[in-house]
């Protein structure tokens, strides 16, 4: 029995004599375990990893064998063993420890090969039940990595299958020794591994609690964070800045988005990109969306996508120059070639046809983002989170996804909307949502006409966006995202020949409001949903 391993120089090399593999993803298992056995190093295994191996002819050791006891309580109990975990925790250099383990009969194990249960792959099963879900906690593999990372100057921990092939061959290279740089990434990993396992684990039994009345906002709120990419800059040239990825969902979003073609997304495209990626997921008919500096300028609807894409660059296609453009529907010829006629910066779609990808590719700086499967329209039951950062800090509130139904509507004016005017409402009711407040949104039922964004006073915001009409105002609706505080906004509106309006309500100045909107012949909507965006 050997009591320590021989190191081949001062760089930390560790000579690896026992391995531990168990493994849910056989994955690459036979080729890791054939450098093993050819570099006579003894293999250690579990159930199916074991038989995995023995089908392979590489011999191998079962861990009832090391411990003197069978798998227990239908493979709960396996490897939860002082034999196994001393073997794995000992200090090779220290003396005591090395005593101990011979006075036991342990011997020392120098690399640990574990993954994982496939809990994430169960909980995304729609019809996954909780009892499935708990029989995929594992238990002893977090045991043995966390023990294996803890002791990374003695033992390496190999938890992702990608990481074969370099441990393999730094095997053979350095005649069955691992370096202490290897042992160390391979431990960082193997701890941030587990970390991701087991909030996974807390925020399904969570989301359980969920159904049960608890809070969508727990009192504790643990993030991971996965690094997609490194960018070229912030917002700004000067600004260091990195796309991460949130690893406790698998929620189509932007940030997973698959790039097809053109140059590297910028910190801006990205975040422009999902502000016409949240716009356009709430039409049910195809929708086009160009969004600039995060506000849509232009969007549009239609019988098809092609349709949609005119009506939203007409509405402002000056500030469309080199926007962002959101849509619902695949891409389609007819809309490629429209599009290949202006610049756009980027594009996210649930798909694009073959043709149209080839008219596109055309324009090699085009980016062209896919998001697959494309989300449903109708909200989910599980609470959607956003987050804001503020100076060591963040804010956290549940995503802005409440509908507008026709039956909680306030018909506040002597004058009703007639049935088209109604439609306009809606329209730009819905795109008011994603206009940074103060907003307002003119429109008739098929696209934007003119918008007034982010300013400081409602009154502002409604002559900004008659300001920006590139077709006429007179005849269009009116979405504010908040109550008028005064009657001047109507006024200025009426002025310039809206017809109906939609707007919160809840001013203490209603009455005023409502007034304004009588004189002029305005009809006047209450939702009692107010849509601020800061």
């Amino acid at each position: 029995m050997t009591m320590s391993n021989e190191r081949t120089d001062d760089k930390g090399f560790v000579q690896v004599r026992r391995a531990l593999i168990s493994v849910s993803d056989k994955a690459g298992l036979v080729e890791l375990a054939s450098t093993l056995h050819n570099l006579s190093v003894q293999i250690i295994s579990t159930g199916g990893t074991a038989r995995a191996l023995r089908e392979a002819n590489i011999p191998v050791t079962d861990v009832a064998d090391i411990t003197g006891f069978p798998e227990m309580l239908d493979g709960r109990v396996k490897t939860l063993h002082p034999r196994i975990h001393a073997g794995i925790l000992a200090k090779q250099r220290d003396p005591e420890h090395r005593q101990q383990l011979q006075e036991l009969g342990i011997s020392p194990i120098d690399l640990v090969v574990i993954n994982l249960y496939p809990f994430e792959a169960t909980i995304s099963k729609s019809d996954a039940m909780l009892e499935e879900a708990i029989e995929q906690i594992d238990i002893g593999g977090p045991s043995l990595i966390r023990a294996a990372a803890k002791n990374f100057e003695d033992v390496a921990v190999v938890v992702d299958p990608n990481d074969y092939t370099a441990v393999g061959t730094e095997l053979r290279q350095e005649q069955g020794c691992l370096s202490r740089t290897r042992r160390l990434h391979l431990a960082t990993k193997a701890f941030s591994r587990v970390a991701r396992y087991d909030a996974l684990i807390a925020a399904y039994l969570e989301r359980q609690c969920g159904e049960a009345g608890q809070s969508a906002l727990p009192d504790r709120l643990d993030l991971r964070l996965v690094r997609m990419k490194s960018l070229r800059y912030g917002e700004n040239p000067h600004q260091r800045a990195a796309l991460y990825r949130d690893a406790l969902t698998s929620e189509p979003s932007v940030a997973g988005a698959k790039q097809l073609q053109g140059k590297e997304l910028s910190f801006n495209n990205f975040l422009d990109l999902d502000a016409a990626f949240a716009l356009a997921k709430e039409f049910d008919e195809p929708v086009a969306v160009i969004v600039k500096h995060t506000n849509p300028c232009g969007v549009g609807i239609g019988s098809g996508l092609s349709e949609a894409y005119r009506r939203a660059l007409a509405a402002d296609p000056t500030s469309a120059y080199g926007g962002v453009l959101g849509l619902n529907r695949s891409m389609d010829v007819e809309t490629a070639r429209e599009l290949a006629a202006t610049f756009v910066e980027a594009v996210i779609a649930p798909g694009y046809h073959e043709a149209a990808l080839a008219i596109l590719q055309e324009k090699k700086a085009l980016r062209l983002l896919l998001i697959e499967p494309w989300p449903a329209t109708t909200p989910s039951d599980r609470a959607d989170l956003e987050f804001r950062p503020i100076a060591h800090g963040m804010l956290i509130q549940e995503r802005d996804q409440i509908d507008l139904y026709p039956d909680t509507l306030r018909m506040v004016t002597r004058r009703e909307p007639t049935d088209a005017e109604m439609r306009a409402l809606q329209f730009a009711w819905k795109v008011a949502k994603h206009v940074k407040s103060n907003a307002i949104v003119l429109s008739n039922e098929y696209a934007t006409v003119g918008i007034g964004a982010g300013q400081m006073s409602r009154v502002d915001a409604c002559r900004l966006a008659i300001m920006k009409a590139v077709s006429p105002a007179k005849g269009t609706v009116l979405a504010s995202d908040a109550f008028f505080p005064f009657r001047d906004g109507v006024d200025v509106a009426a002025e310039a020949g809206v017809t109906a309006i939609i707007q919160p309500g809840g001013s203490i100045r209603d009455a005023e409001v409502i007034q304004a909107a009588d004189e002029a012949g305005i009809a006047m909507v209450f939702t009692g949903i107010r849509h601020f965006r800061h």
